[in-house]
């Protein structure tokens, strides 16, 4: 019986790449997405290709109201998620974006959806370099969530483990790019904006770093901007 992957797929590059890298290393696939009720819901229908797109074997999307759990830009519509940073700036604080323990929460699903399937890793596309100052991207968090895997379910107790999978969490955003370029990880089906309007907004954190990533490749992101 070959291997098997869960992967936390948002919609957006990064977790596109991490389960290309996934289907690379030979797993049999499960994708798993959430509906938080997010600002940027439109990110589930990129998640829907990339899952026809990787040959998943299932994808569930999972519904949770995360909106009832503290005050977050992306699943509070009074508030506005920030804008026109430069670079430099991005991660440098926690910004409103920031979900409460919103990667512990899914990692815990992708959890137990990984137990009750049998599968040997979850992979995740955290990245704590371009990233924008979230706290559960680190790699001590990784970490941290892999000791207690260990500990946590029947499977990991009897002898059998779960690996927590961060494959970019040492890369920049250019270099997670390139990388999905070269396992031809379909970008122009992902989503990044925040706004999640018909086009991507391009002033947003997410977009910000996204495009940067292209532009130090000297490649065009193949995304629709709003013109500025």
């Amino acid at each position: 019986m070959g291997k098997k992957a869960v992967c936390l797929l948002s919609g957006g590059i990064d977790s596109c790449v991490s389960a290309f890298i996934a289907k690379q290393e030979g797993y049999e696939l499960y994708a798993l997405s959430f509906d938080y009720h997010q600002r940027h819901n439109k990110e589930l229908n990129s998640a829907k290709k990339i899952a026809l797109a990787l040959n998943a074997e299932d994808h569930i999307i999972f519904d949770l109201d995360l909106e009832k759990f503290g005050k977050s830009s992306l699943t509070d519509f009074n508030l506005k998620p920030e804008r026109d940073h430069k670079i430099k700036d991005i991660g440098k604080k926690i910004p409103s974006t920031y979900v409460p323990g919103r990667n512990t929460i899914f990692l815990s699903i992708g959890l137990a959806f990984a137990e009750s399937i049998e599968a040997d890793a979850i992979f995740i596309g955290v990245t704590s370099t371009d990233y924008s100052g979230y706290p559960d991207c680190r790699p001590e968090y990784i970490d941290a969530f892999q000791e207690l895997t260990n500990i946590a379910t029947k499977r990991t107790v009897d002898g059998k483990r779960i690996s927590i999978v961060a494959p970019l969490l040492k890369l920049s955003k250019s270099e997670i790019i390139k990388r999905g370029l070269d396992l031809d990880a379909p970008l122009d089906k992902t989503w990044s904006c925040y706004y999640g309007r018909e086009v991507a907004c391009g002033r947003c954190d997410s977009c910000i770093l996204r495009l940067n990533g292209f532009k130090d490749l000297g490649l065009t992101d193949p995304l629709e901007y709003e013109k500025k």
